[in-house]
């Protein structure tokens, strides 16, 4: 069943409201992300500043474990990990409000009232851990559920719907350009509160827009079955079996190579303040204008990766998705090499290097995630068995909740390690990880071809 609602270029009116509404969430998201490691290093784990923020003490306590005081990068690195480690277990707690109690309608709304509560705490220290625990919340509410409703605008079968999520998803990268931008400029040039008002006013017109396009929303799905109520299944054959093995057993291989992906918001910026000449025609950029470039290198590299294997396939055979998986993943560990080289170069010279080192990460690195990450999420989708799919597709996203918590841990070694040893570790994690996929692609092509 469709929603109502006139066609705008060919897709229902709803798309168009869903995709609005998803780019103003993630300006918001973005903006708070893009301006939380700097604002707590730079500000709130200060002497005079710590001491406001409610609960902070026991939390440094409980990450110390007993062992020796960590130092404040390394509370703010972890307290980023935790932070994006909870934001993608979040959406399975808001699937489940949507389907038992809410509906997916006024979960989304709830969702945008958090996070837009979220980013006004945000604006004072005391409720500095409530913010973060109303944004991830809220995500989990927003996200999820809305990508949902995308899919519920299409009668099933409507070859629409592939098109449909890639204006989604632009959408999606164009609220991650801008946030850095606007957001990262008024936090790091004006006041870290400006930034963190900005990101929640413009929640609140992503909420307006959701509000405003209502009736053009798709129907609220039928209540869950009563229960005791089951419907029939076949038992999983062995080979299933061992396909689903196959798939949790890559997810901790998959988080090791998306590490230095997920030190970008984080040990990156703290690194690039020291080493990277920020300058561009005699003015310095904001840092955080760095996560904008790479998100256009993002956008630029997953448009580039689809037409080149296209065009590839016209004249030899398009390679299978782990092969892709393992061309994406050597990228990806090259990328953090390129840091490690200009972390050498900065130590021998004592100064900083040109913005073309950054560049040259992000095209590695955007290059390689294109073909790791959206190939992955296919496989998983195309691999997993029927009456398993929604549970593995939720699985699959475990690795980024892994990934997020392993840069956050490694990410309080940035001021005890020598840069250079520092991304040097983060290649040498990713290097395993392409390994262990090479090794599944030489090994195991039965179970996945």
């Amino acid at each position: 069943m469709t929603a109502r609602g006139r066609d705008i270029l060919g897709h229902p009116r709803g798309l168009t409201i869903l995709a609005a509404a998803e780019a103003w969430e993630r300006f918001s998201f973005y903006g708070l992300q893009a301006l939380l490691t700097l604002y707590m290093v730079r500000e709130l784990l200060l002497p005079g500043h710590a001491g406001r923020v409610a609960g902070l003490a026991a939390l440094r306590h409980a990450l110390q474990g007993g062992a020796a005081p960590i130092s404040d990068q390394a509370l703010a690195s972890a307290i980023f990990g935790l932070y994006g480690g909870a934001i993608y277990l979040s959406p399975i707690l808001g699937g489940l409000v949507a389907d038992r109690w809410l509906g997916r309608r006024r979960t989304i709304v709830l969702g945008a009232v958090l996070m837009a509560a979220g980013h006004f705490l945000m604006s004072f220290e005391p409720p500095f851990l409530l913010a973060l625990a109303c944004m991830v919340l809220g995500a989990g509410c927003f996200k999820g559920n809305i990508a949902a409703q995308v899919g519920a605008l299409y009668a099933p079968g409507d070859q629409r719907r592939a098109d449909a999520f890639q204006i989604f998803y632009a959408g999606i990268n164009t609220g991650a350009i801008f946030a850095p931008l606007v957001c990262g400029t008024l936090g790091e040039d004006v006041g870290w509160r400006y930034g963190f008002a900005v990101a929640g006013v413009g929640m609140l017109v992503g909420l307006a827009i959701y509000l405003a396009g209502w009736r053009d929303l798709p129907p609220e799905t039928a209540a869950p079955a009563p229960d005791g109520a089951k419907t029939a299944s076949a038992p999983l054959s062995r080979h299933e079996w061992k396909v689903v093995l196959l798939l949790f057993g890559l997810l901790p291989f998959l988080a090791l190579g998306l590490v230095a992906n997920q030190q970008l918001g984080n040990a990156y910026l703290l690194w690039a303040r020291s080493h990277i000449d920020t300058r561009l025609f005699g003015h310095a950029l904001p840092l955080t204008w760095l996560l904008s470039l790479e998100t256009l290198a993002t956008l630029a590299c997953l448009a580039g990766s689809a037409r080149f294997w296209t065009l590839w396939a016209r004249r030899r055979r398009e390679p299978d998705e782990m092969t892709k998986v393992v061309l994406g993943q050597a990228l990806m560990t090259a990328a953090p090499l390129v840091l490690a080289a200009a972390s050498a170069i900065t130590a021998t010279t004592g100064r900083t290097v040109s913005l073309a080192w950054p560049v040259g990460f992000s095209l590695l690195n955007e290059i390689g995630f294109a073909n790791v990450l959206p190939v992955t999420l296919a496989l998983y989708t195309r691999l997993a068995p029927r009456p398993l799919t929604g549970a593995i597709v939720g699985v699959y996203y475990l690795q980024l909740v892994g990934a997020n918590l392993l840069a956050g841990a490694l990410g309080g070694l940035l001021d005890k390690l020598p840069a250079t040893a520092f991304w040097g570790l983060h290649a040498g994690l990713a290097a395993v990880a392409t390994l262990a996929l090479l090794a599944v692609r030489l090994r195991l092509r039965g179970l996945y071809a």
